[in-house]
């Protein structure tokens, strides 16, 4: 049995308000827990979206009576709310900014709308961006331009790794993550993940080729966090007409990174940094006192989302065989979760903000 520190996700959808048929604070917490996360930084693109007071008040609310673990909530950046958001800001968990794929109220069309927000954000807060490829360059552009920490989520692809390298080399505030489907999936997995059904390998960013995925693990030292992006859809949404993109993953983060520990492709130096240690001082994020994960890491096993807290019902990696199973989630002092038992009622998280 090793003990590891509650770990942090900086990156979940947890579908609440809007689509709690698929998850919602509940749900998606115990997931957290079950998977030896004890912190989420929740996403904005909810329906409404967490972009001003109304709607942040509606989204704390429900967590407030909901959620099992510790949270914070991220607001949205939208065209014309950078005085809004920027009020707000000491009760989120950051700015999200949506560069790419995006519609609705967080849509921002031009990088003038983009500056307003950098202009505004308080600096020692941080900007989360969604932006791929050349998006993504011009977001660090503007990190160096303000001088100001930007947060890149979700990074999949080589040219994206060696651009940050090269802006971290030449002291740009940047940091990034990665998830686990960009480091152990790529584009050839998908008639796996599929099973005859296209839309279950639906995700943003796309799964790329072997030689990204190799990319990301020849520049490890590049990499700042591990997120999951948990984006839960139900499997009739996936193997729909219009499947949704999106992986559940919060179950998951931990015992594949664990296998990749057995394998010798990580160090648990490696994971509790980028797990624990980066977010922290990341997103400015206090600590957990009295918390901490027991795993039997030789524990071996295939995932099944039959198993899980999820309100999904499946993942990408179902039939993978991993080594390291969560037995024990101590958080704050109390047993939170013990051989797949949830045992702290809804409501016991803590908004992180307050």
């Amino acid at each position: 049995m090793i003990k590891l520190p509650g770990l942090i996700d900086p990156h979940v959808h947890l579908r609440e308000p809007g689509a709690t048929h698929k998850e919602d604070w509940d749900s998606g917490t115990s997931a957290a827990l079950a998977g030896g996360v004890t912190m989420v930084l929740a996403m904005p693109n909810t329906k409404p979206p967490i972009f001003d007071l109304p709607t942040l008040d509606l989204v704390l609310a429900a967590a407030h009576t909901k959620a099992r673990c510790d949270y914070a909530q991220f607001l949205g950046a939208g065209p014309d709310n950078a005085l809004i958001a920027a009020s707000l800001a000491s009760r989120s968990a950051g700015l999200k900014m949506y560069l790419d794929s995006t519609f609705g109220e967080l849509r921002l069309d031009d990088m003038t709308l983009w500056q307003e927000h950098f202009k505004r954000w308080p600096k020692h807060l941080p900007i989360v961006a969604h932006s791929e490829s050349r998006s993504m360059a011009a977001v660090i552009l503007m990190a160096a331009i303000y001088d100001r920490p930007v947060h890149i989520a979700h990074i999949s692809l080589k040219e994206e790794i060696l651009l940050i390298k090269a802006a971290k080399e030449r002291g740009i505030k940047v940091t990034c993550e990665v998830c686990p489907h960009h480091l152990f999936l790529s584009r050839d997995d998908i008639p796996g993940i599929s099973q005859g059904h296209p839309g279950r390998g639906e995700v943003r960013p796309r799964l790329a080729t072997r030689e990204d995925v190799a990319a990301l693990w020849e520049n490890l030292e590049v990499i700042d966090c591990f997120a999951t992006d948990h984006a839960p859809h139900t499997l009739a949404e996936k193997d729909g007409d219009n499947p949704p993109p999106g992986f559940p993953g919060l179950e998951t983060i931990l015992p594949l990174l664990l296998t990749a520990v057995s394998s010798g492709r990580l160090t648990l130096d490696d994971l509790i940094l980028r797990m624990m240690t980066n977010p922290r001082k990341i997103f400015h994020l206090p600590e957990q006192p009295e918390t901490w994960v027991e795993v039997d890491e030789k524990s071996s096993y295939e995932i099944h989302a039959a198993e899980m807290h999820s309100r999904c019902g499946w993942t990408p990696f179902e039939g993978w065989q991993v080594k390291g199973r969560v037995q024990r989630v101590v958080l704050r002092g109390k047993e939170a979760f013990l051989d797949g038992k949830i045992l702290v009622n809804p409501g016991f998280g803590h908004n992180i903000r307050v």
